[in-house]
């Protein structure tokens, strides 16, 4: 029993012994594989993805070095323009030539680089922006108005969103060119300044107004409405207190003359027929029908013309200052309080003589001189503030040749209606001159 016992356990320790060997065999051969697969990974002829990224560090290297070279030639290029700008031509020349060296078409490739390029836009994008902004500016002004009740003003409120934002407007869609919203606030003042002109055209200082908040705090600038005042009422403008809050509410309220257009009077009457053996078309009355036509201008200057025209033939003949038409009165006019008081005079005609009257002593009517005085109070007409002139006096002044002056008072009545306001588009289509 012993003896089989140590055979067996002779036979089991010499498994164990091959067991092992095999085992080792094992692992040589998977250590070979793991090598063997490695230097295929890394071997370039194996691996193309290699190849690539060499290529692409070829590339990206050979890229590197002319942007280097052509960053060079643009700082050359740029000393050259302020070699230029300083008057020192012959270096410019010196620094053109090298940069054009290094790259022939720089001069092309720095514009370009300095140019705006147009971006493509998304308007749903866009749009979700322009709520989100509208969004956190209604909340911003919500929670003014929650921590200040007493300030109701919406101008105090758009001036502190206004100076937030550091800037007039915004531009809604991407600009190719320069936005209004660079200019400054004093650009677009002195812009304002032409808007209104001479003429006074405050209802396009509204209607610009109307656009954006940017535009709406630049037309209520207190200057502007100041000088607006000035014009209008001269010496008498005073100030705005303690009557008025502001100088734009004292020029929308208190009383004055629109210089944007016509004021115009209708004026009818029945004129009886005469009946005589030439009149074939006898009629018992005739309604006999004419315009008295009204044009002020700032600086004090009026014209008046009487007629039966068309009433586009009459509002063009009083567009000019000087007009051609000699049946046009002009003269001047005074504003005080509510009323305003017209001087007018026939115009004279140049080179009217009467040379062959006087050869063939021929006796020449003396009609005299004549000197129109009117009189008007300024009134509202329905919801129209300040469109209505209503007669107060109507006097002319004759004087004739001998020295007699005759003075003739024309009662009122219902026989001058008054004049109503209208506007002229074209008087307002150009602007001379700034408000100053």
């Amino acid at each position: 029993m012993e003896h089989r016992d140590a055979s067996v356990d002779e036979e089991v320790e010499g498994g164990d012994d091959e067991s092992s060997l095999f085992s080792h065999t094992e692992d040589a051969l998977a250590s070979f594989r793991e090598k063997w697969q490695r230097e295929l990974e890394i071997s370039p002829k194996r691996d193309p993805s290699k190849a690539q990224v060499q290529n692409s560090l070829s590339s990206s290297t050979a890229e590197a070095e002319n942007t280097s070279i052509e960053n060079r030639a643009k700082s050359l290029f740029l000393k050259g323009i302020e070699h230029e700008q300083t008057g020192k031509l012959y270096e410019a020349i010196q620094f053109y030539k090298r940069a054009v060296q290094l790259v022939p078409d720089i001069e092309f490739r720095l514009y370009e680089s300095t140019k705006v390029k147009p971006q493509r836009f998304d308007p749903n994008e866009r749009n979700d922006q322009i709520n989100n902004d509208n969004c956190a500016v209604n909340k911003e002004e919500y929670e003014e108005t929650e921590d200040e009740d007493d300030d109701s003003d919406l101008f105090s409120r758009l001036s502190r969103i206004l100076s937030r934002n550091q800037c007039v407007c915004f531009p809604s869609f991407q600009q190719s060119t320069t936005h209004i919203s660079a200019l400054p606030m004093e650009i677009v003042l002195y812009i304002l300044r032409w808007v209104v002109s001479s003429e006074l055209d405050l209802r396009s200082l509204e209607m610009f107004s109307r656009v954006c908040r940017g535009f709406y705090i630049s037309a209520r600038d207190a200057e502007i409405w100041r000088l607006a005042c000035v014009r209008v009422w001269g010496v008498n403008c005073g100030s705005f207190e303690p009557q008025y809050n502001s100088w734009r509410e004292m020029y929308l309220h208190r009383p004055r003359l629109s210089y944007n257009g016509c004021y115009i009077s209708k004026t009818s009457y029945i004129r009886h027929g005469e009946n005589s053996f030439q009149d074939q078309f006898y009629r018992p009355w005739h309604l006999v029908e004419y315009f008295r036509y009204l044009r002020f201008f700032p600086e004090g200057r009026v014209l008046m013309l009487t007629s039966t025209e068309d009433a586009q033939v009459c509002v063009n003949a009083l567009k000019s200052r000087s007009p051609r038409n000699a049946e046009v009165l002009i003269g001047h006019y005074r504003l005080r309080d509510n009323c305003v008081t017209l001087i007018l005079k026939k115009q004279v005609l140049k080179g009217n003589n009467n040379v062959y009257r006087r050869k063939r002593r021929e006796v020449s009517h003396d009609s005299g001189e004549q000197t129109y005085h009117a009189e008007f109070e300024i009134q509202n007409h329905h919801k129209k503030v300040n469109s209505q002139l209503t007669w107060l006096t109507y006097k002319i002044y004759t004087k004739y040749k001998d020295g007699d002056e005759v003075t003739t008072c024309l009662s009122l009545g219902m026989r001058y209606p008054p004049f109503r306001f209208n506007r002229v588009k074209s008087y307002t289509q150009e602007s001379e001159a700034p408000l100053q």
